[in-house]
Order: C-alpha cells, then sequence, then structure tokens
C-alpha cells in the first residue's frame, strides 16, 4: 500500500470489515484494514479500536461508491460491480 492512503469506512467488527474489503478486491481495488486486536488474538479490543478500511488516494472515490451501493442492495443478490 502506497504512503498515500486514506480511511474510507471504519467497521465495529472484523468480519464486517472483511466483508467491505472483499467487496473492493472483487472490483480491482487494493485495500488493506487496520486493526488492533493484537494480532486477532483479542478481538474485543475492536469496540476500543474500530477496524479501518484503506485505499489508495486515486481510488477513494471508487471505493466509497461501491461500499455505499453494496450497503443499499439486498444481500442475496451479490455485490455490484463497476466497470
Amino acid at each position: 500500500m502506497p504512503e498515500h492512503a486514506f480511511v474510507v469506512r471504519s467497521f465495529p467488527t472484523s468480519v464486517e470489515a472483511e466483508f467491505a474489503r472483499a467487496v473492493l478486491e472483487s472490483n480491482g481495488i487494493e485495500s488493506m484494514l487496520l486493526r488492533d486486536s493484537a494480532a486477532g488474538m483479542l478481538p474485543f479490543l475492536d469496540v476500543l479500536h474500530p477496524v479501518r478500511l484503506v485505499v489508495r488516494r486515486t481510488d477513494v472515490d471508487t471505493a466509497v461508491r461501491l461500499l455505499d451501493a453494496t450497503a443499499a442492495t439486498d444481500p442475496r443478490e451479490g455485490p455490484p460491480l463497476v466497470s
């Protein structure tokens, strides 16, 4: 991940963050999660330190549109794809 990375969302759990990351990755947007849960050994720390989803500056607009569209769709339909 380049030095100019931006947080596009914060999540209360790692599971939600991983789903959002999967949506971005399936649409070709490289992303990473920043979390402070002792390498997953203390997941309750997510309550104190939300999991942050980070993308490149050039991907911020597309990532936000994808995440907004995903939140507004029926989960049985699958994630939207951006061309």
